[in-house]
């Protein structure tokens, strides 16, 4: 015990992680959003980087705003998802489309609202599942992924 506490901390650098947080809009005809982003081309929930000074809520409602011109009420978290390969921990909620007008941006080079069977073809595993829980009510989900596929809880 002595010697571990003799080591300087710096011996045993933390992990790091960043915080994201994603929008999963669900208009009333049950219709979702989803965003092609311009960096990759891959279908994605509306989303990015937590600020330091925001919360999670004001997080979503801005990447949601930014990236497809649509304003939204959160309604409820519904996940929690873990890149195990990038140190990524995104937060997902479930909102209600409020106002604005489906635009692109600098990151999204097309907005679409999607059923379901269509997020489940466009999108990768990792990411319809994150509109798919928020459609189940039985969440928060929590779960974890390398970025390809989705590891088993356990």
């Amino acid at each position: 015990m002595l010697l571990y506490m003799s080591q300087p901390q710096e011996a045993t650098p933390s992990p790091l992680h960043s915080v994201s947080v994603a929008g999963a809009v669900v208009r009333e005809d049950g219709r979702l959003l989803a965003i092609r982003r311009a960096d990759n081309g891959t279908w994605e929930l509306p989303g990015g980087i937590l600020e330091l000074n925001e919360t999670p809520e004001a997080g979503v409602a801005r990447e949601v705003l930014e990236e497809t011109g649509i304003h939204v009420e959160i309604d409820e978290l519904t996940g929690v998802y873990k890149n195990t390969t990038r140190g990524i921990v995104a937060l997902v909620f479930r909102c209600k489309p409020s106002g604005g007008t489906e635009r692109t941006s600098s990151e999204s080079t097309a907005v679409s609202w999607l059923t379901p069977d269509e997020v489940s073809d466009r999108m990768s595993e990792v990411f319809a599942v994150r509109l798919l829980d928020a459609l189940d009510g039985n969440g928060p989900h929590v779960r974890s992924h390398d970025g390809k596929r989705l590891i088993p809880a356990g």
